[in-house]
């Protein structure tokens, strides 16, 4: 019997703010990273701060909403979050391992953001998007160069 074909669907946020007072020398965009450790996937790499996978009867925005929560020590309003883009992706292996991934950005939450996972994580830092750390999960940097840019399509490939 063939191993049935499924997409994995997870949700990541995108913490952004802006730093500076508008025009002036500073101002700018930054995301919220987390450097991964102890996961067996992408370790030594940064990533979304808060970043998982749907699971069973669960919303897209309630797992954001969850891993905000279990990540990060924060909360996080469902309508705080906006939808950035929806990214189907593989890696290119095994066609039975495909994913989708729903970007969120968030700029409004409550709490302030602090490591609650160090099994998973060992650092969380604020970067510029135009001056974001090496190396960064591949897919994730495809979005953050896109938000740079201001040119990211609602749904993206990534992989194929």
């Amino acid at each position: 019997m063939s191993e049935r074909f499924r997409v994995v669907p997870a949700a990541y946020v995108v913490f952004r703010r802006t730093t500076g007072t508008s025009g002036t020398t500073g101002d700018g965009e930054q995301v919220l990273l987390q450097l991964r450790e102890g996961t067996g996937y992408m370790d030594g790499h940064w990533a979304c701060a808060a970043a998982g996978h749907v699971e069973p009867g669960e919303s897209v925005r309630a797992t954001a909403c969850r891993e905000a929560r279990e990540e990060l020590g924060i909360t996080v309003d469902p309508a705080d979050l906006t939808p950035v883009v929806a990214m189907h992706r593989t890696s290119g292996e095994a066609p039975v391992d495909q994913r989708v991934d729903f970007f969120f950005e968030c700029r409004r939450w409550v709490g302030d953001p602090r490591l609650v996972e160090p099994d998973k994580a060992v650092d969380l830092r604020w970067y510029d998007l135009d001056r974001l750390p090496d190396p960064v999960v591949p897919h994730e940097r495809a979005v953050f160069e896109a938000l740079r840019s201001g040119h990211l399509d609602p749904i993206v490939t990534f992989g194929f």
